[in-house]
């Protein structure tokens, strides 16, 4: 458990006023960021989910050529997003060491839920560290859904974290299926392909850092499974990945952020591609994020739907690919470029 290497959160490592940070969270020269020419993201598309049949059009061109955009008008309560941020920033800044340690996560297991540092396998010192520490949910299918393995406060935690996993399978859902008709595909056609949902709800913590030109927040990758539902507060930090640069996401206090994962870029052939980003660090702020994600089983079998032949990508294992991810570390989309035909 983690709990034997509680000195590793980044939590503790802040606390102890370092003027650098340990070598362990720096990046390599090529990775790191260039926060000195940050170019704006905010041509990044918006789409408003109130019209479908215009929602659908702009769906489908966003993920052609972005691979994420923002929704509004989505469904979700704003104070549901609102509350679920707050009760993030309160596990991480409220509660004392000793009883997030109590959540700990399984550090040689990989997604395993719970309070963690460490997201990727792998011997001891050859993994550079996100600078951040997390809490994992599982939350979908509910036999996964233990609440008792979740924060106790604030005491609404436990149920607004249920009731904020439930509003983003719809929405996941729901979307899913304009991707799949915005490409002239039946509603259920990714859905079906994806099968049973599997959610997780990774709510990021990133502490104030000395060094942010040296750090990420959360390295360059693009998301395994179908479909992630991100918010973020307004410290911002986000930055895709378009155009050989990388764009910072404004922070829109109201809007979801939907990023197109591996498996759907798999399931259209390479038609939608899925996004790659990463975060960066703040020096003076620090900075929160909830991604809800959702997967197929492991034992699901990936492959581009039929209608759109001949296929671009091998099939795929789901949980090979996980295995894959988590053991060699993402690199940007090398993974998903390996099962190209």
């Amino acid at each position: 458990m983690e709990t034997a290497a509680a000195s590793s959160r980044v939590e503790l490592i802040v606390k102890g006023n370092l003027p650098e940070v340990p070598c362990q969270y720096i990046q390599p020269p090529e990775a790191r960021p260039n926060l000195h020419n940050s170019v704006d993201g905010a041509s990044i598309p918006t789409v408003d989910l109130s019209s479908s049949d215009s929602a659908r059009e702009a769906i489908g061109d966003a993920c052609r050529n972005w691979g994420a955009f923002h929704v509004i008008n989505h469904g979700v309560p704003i104070n549901l997003l609102d509350r679920m941020r707050s009760l993030g920033l309160s596990f991480f800044r409220d509660s004392p060491m000793d009883d997030k340690l109590r959540y700990a996560c399984d550090s040689t297991s990989a997604a395993s839920e719970g309070y963690g540092s460490r997201m990727l396998l792998g011997a001891k010192d050859d993994v550079v560290l996100d600078w951040r520490d997390y809490f994992d949910h599982h939350t979908f299918p509910l036999s996964r859904r233990n609440p008792s393995r979740w924060p106790i406060h604030p005491p609404d935690y436990r149920q607004v974290v249920g009731e904020y996993g439930d509003e983003m399978k719809k929405l996941a859902q729901m979307l899913l299926g304009m991707i799949s008709e915005s490409l002239g595909l039946p509603c259920s056609s990714i859905e079906e392909a994806v099968g049973e949902i599997y959610q997780n709800i990774t709510v990021s913590y990133s502490p104030p850092c000395p060094q942010p030109e040296l750090t990420l927040g959360l390295q360059s990758h693009s998301d395994m499974g179908a479909i992630t539902l991100l918010i973020q507060d307004d410290v911002g930090g986000l930055q895709l990945y378009k155009d050989d640069q990388w764009l910072t996401v404004p922070p829109i206090s109201d809007a979801i952020l939907v990023l197109v994962a591996d498996q759907t870029e798999i399931i259209t052939n390479g038609i939608y591609k899925s996004a790659q980003h990463r975060a960066v660090t703040n020096a003076n702020r620090a900075r929160l994020s909830v991604a809800t994600f959702h997967d197929p089983s492991k034992t699901a079998r990936i492959a581009p739907v039929s209608q759109l032949s001949p296929p671009s990508y091998k099939e795929v294992v789901y949980g090979q690919y996980v295995s894959s991810w988590y053991s060699k570390g993402p690199e940007g989309k090398r993974n998903l470029d390996a099962l190209l035909c």
